[in-house]
């Protein structure tokens, strides 16, 4: 074995153990021993080349540590406050309605023009029917046609 500093040939006397392990870390037997488990664990991946996609895996986790600047988690901050709030504002429409249809009578034909007039019934009916209409669209795929 050469010395790196050196590059003296160097010999080791394994018998004493306090040269043995302040030379080199690697050829501490317990070390010998946890890389030759090592190597017996990861040789079906490395023989199947399937080492190839944990190389592969993170790979893509250090480019997605570089990608995140300050400007894109600023936006995937904006996003999900967006997200979580229009999930927020549905659920307690939705929970309000059930409490109202809960409490009132139901009403009749009439009743349901009656509620019709009101300003903020047809705006919700209206987003409703955009919805439907959007959603109408894409079920009417070339493929069919």
């Amino acid at each position: 074995m050469k010395n790196a500093a050196s590059g003296e040939d160097i010999t080791l006397n394994k018998a004493n153990k306090d040269e043995f392990i302040t030379v080199s870390p690697l050829l501490d037997e317990a070390t010998e021993r946890g890389l030759k488990d090592l190597l017996e664990k990861i040789s079906p991946l490395l023989q199947g080349k399937r080492f190839h996609n944990v190389v592969d895996l993170l790979s893509l986790a250090s480019d997605s540590v570089d990608m995140f600047d300050d400007a894109m988690v600023q936006k995937l901050m904006k996003a999900y406050e967006e997200s979580v709030g229009a999930a927020w504002s549905l659920g307690n429409a939705a929970r309000y309605a059930q409490n109202q249809t809960a409490t009132l009578p139901l009403p009749s034909l009439f009743g349901l023009l009656k509620v019709a007039g009101n300003e903020d019934v047809r705006r919700g009916l209206h987003f409703v029917l955009q919805f439907l209409a959007v959603l109408g669209r894409q079920m009417d795929s070339p493929a069919e046609k």
